[in-house]
């Protein structure tokens, strides 16, 4: 998931470089938090935050795949 996340990220903003993506297992699902550039904060939230939900949207549905709750934090 970690991996998924970060190259969605990493083509949406204008420093790539600056892209963190951690990943974080707690007993009843894994926290995904994704780290950008103040910049590039709009890009990644988009307008009305459809874009992050977007991404979460595409986690969801990975995970649901491996039967996993996974959590995407951005900030």
């Amino acid at each position: 998931m970690k991996e998924l996340v970060e190259v969605i990220a990493r083509a949406l903003v204008d420093n790539p470089d600056e892209v963190v993506v951690t990943e974080t297992e707690k007993e009843d699902a894994t926290v995904i938090e994704l780290k950008v550039a103040a910049s590039d904060m709009g890009k990644v939230i988009g307008k009305q935050g459809r874009i992050a939900k977007a991404i979460r949207s595409v986690v969801k549905a990975a995970a649901s795949k491996e039967e996993k709750k996974v959590i995407v934090d951005i900030q």
